[in-house]
């Protein structure tokens, strides 16, 4: 029987085709594990943190990468750190504590609360046009801020508290309800290297990222009672987000009025182009 072989052409749809299709499968652990992952950072603060919820969180943000991976999201850093997190469940089944727990602060930990604070105190004091709008935007920042290093808190009083035998098998079963038991962890990590997992940018792909977070961060948000700076708009609000402008925006790509424009940049770039201007002049 002959099989035609794909050109070169239609290899490359084929592929999008076949992560799209992973991913439809992925998508509601997806959506589940992504919205753990805000509540962990700082959207919800937990009365307790069992260890079973330290291996969710690694499990969650496993699941987030594999997203990115599967739509061919452009990586500018490694915000979910997926394969490090497989890493570090391996080990952490054999006892290796110590690399968890930095993970964990370098996440959850150093905040800028007297930044913060100092930024509160100078909105509260000032009475320019527009602040009373960034001061809620701000204490509503600090406390999101404050709930991911109490959430840090007591997943390290859950880690600390058991014995060392006693945790190794609290995590081997927690790694065994997520599918990360030792010998799962090395097929997922090998799968991560196969083409599906590979970079391939195309506009199937960034349209389905784009849905998929559009309704994710709409339902994240809808639970607030106040509209704060980056929450799903009024249902009074019309049209596309991109045609909706900023308050502050100022064209700059405009050719129509050079002149203009060029004092525009002159007045954002200060002192610079007139020095650049007179270092020209005595050359």
């Amino acid at each position: 029987m002959y099989v035609r072989q794909a050109t070169s052409d239609e290899a490359p749809e084929m592929l999008v085709e076949q992560k799209l299709s992973a991913f439809a499968r992925l998508r509601p652990e997806f959506e589940a594990a992504f919205l753990f992952v805000q509540q962990v950072q700082g959207q919800e603060r937990f009365a307790t943190f069992p260890v079973e919820m330290t291996v969710r969180y690694f499990h969650a943000l496993w699941i987030c990468e594999c997203k990115d991976r599967l739509l061919s999201v452009p990586k500018t850093i490694e915000r979910y750190e997926g394969e490090r997190c497989l890493q570090l469940l391996r080990g952490w089944q054999e006892g290796e504590t110590a690399e968890v727990v930095a993970f964990l602060q370098r996440r959850l930990d150093a905040m800028p609360f007297a930044d913060l604070t100092r930024q509160i105190q100078d909105a509260r004091r000032s009475l320019q046009e527009g602040l009373n709008l960034l001061l809620p935007r701000l204490r509503h920042g600090r406390a999101v801020l404050l709930n991911r290093v109490m959430n840090l808190l007591q997943a390290l009083d859950a880690i600390f508290s058991p014995d060392e035998e006693t945790l190794r098998e609290q995590v081997r079963e927690a790694c065994r309800r997520y599918g990360h038991q030792p010998e799962q962890i090395e097929a997922q990590l090998a799968e991560a290297r196969s083409p599906l997992y590979a970079y391939l940018p195309h506009r199937l792909l960034a349209r389905e990222n784009m849905l998929v977070m559009n309704r994710l961060g709409a339902s994240a948000c809808a639970r607030q009672e106040q509209r704060l700076w980056g929450e799903a708009r009024l249902q009074t609000e019309m049209g596309p987000r991109a045609l909706v402008l900023i308050d502050g925006y100022r064209d700059l790509t405009s050719t129509r009025n050079p002149v203009r424009m060029s004092r525009t940049i002159s007045q954002l770039v200060g002192a610079s182009l007139p020095l650049a201007a007179s270092t020209a002049s005595t050359s």
